[in-house]
């Protein structure tokens, strides 16, 4: 899934990247406030990491003006701030949680998960969809209760496809959730993941609707 990562700190903001990468996030990285709130205003994220003490514009300033845009996605306050006022503030402002630095890279991971899987409606840590369950922390697919060896991008798009349940993705919507800044993206790259996924898994499992997009259906598969 992809996130947007607004930190000002090189050091810390590259380790992040890096650390969030190996967990199967797909971030783009921004360094000071104006940039955060552009990309949150413009690009359909899963969910966002936002510093308080960003240049150019504050963590805080940046998250009132998107909240009152109803830019809705998941935020995750990351920050130096750890006093209760400052915790309070941040909540009331629209954060949807709030981390502390140092930061745990594994608690971070965790925390979106939790996040996405809310603003999905989905409770639980695992995803089960017909006969399919996915689980996003370890990576791993099993249909019927045997584990199914799928690619880094396949992963994501059947990912994509069952926290959207019954709904229909274009294209260009599953391409934004497949890749982030500074990645080719081949004009038949999903429909080629597409085709890997239905070679993997059944080729009745994501349905095409034509001139419109996929979709993954929750109910029993159709011929």
């Amino acid at each position: 899934m992809r996130v947007l990562l607004a930190e000002d700190d090189m050091l810390l903001g590259d380790g992040l990247r890096a650390g969030l990468r190996q967990h199967g996030f797909q971030v783009d990285w921004v360094r000071d406030g104006q940039a955060a709130e552009r990309e949150l205003r413009a690009q359909p994220y899963a969910a966002a990491i936002l510093d308080l003490g960003l240049p150019l514009k504050d963590g805080m300033a940046v998250l009132a003006e998107v909240r009152r845009a109803n830019v809705m996605l998941p935020i995750l306050i990351l920050t130096a701030r750890d006093t209760v006022p400052d915790r309070v503030k941040g909540l009331d402002v629209g954060a949807d949680d709030y981390v502390v630095k140092p930061v745990d890279l594994q608690e971070l991971a965790a925390r979106l998960r939790a996040l996405v899987r809310r603003a999905h409606g989905q409770p639980q840590d695992k995803l089960q969809i017909q006969d399919i369950t996915l689980d996003p922390a370890a990576m791993q697919v099993q249909q019927a209760g045997k584990p199914v060896a799928l690619s880094a991008r396949e992963f994501d798009l059947l990912h994509a496809l069952m926290l959207n349940a019954d709904r229909v993705l274009s294209r260009e919507q599953l391409e934004q959730h497949l890749y982030s800044w500074g990645k080719e993206v081949d004009s038949n790259a999903v429909e080629v993941h597409i085709h890997h996924l239905r070679r993997k898994l059944g080729g009745s499992l994501v349905q095409t609707v034509r001139g419109v997009g996929y979709m993954l259906p929750r109910g029993d598969r159709s011929s």
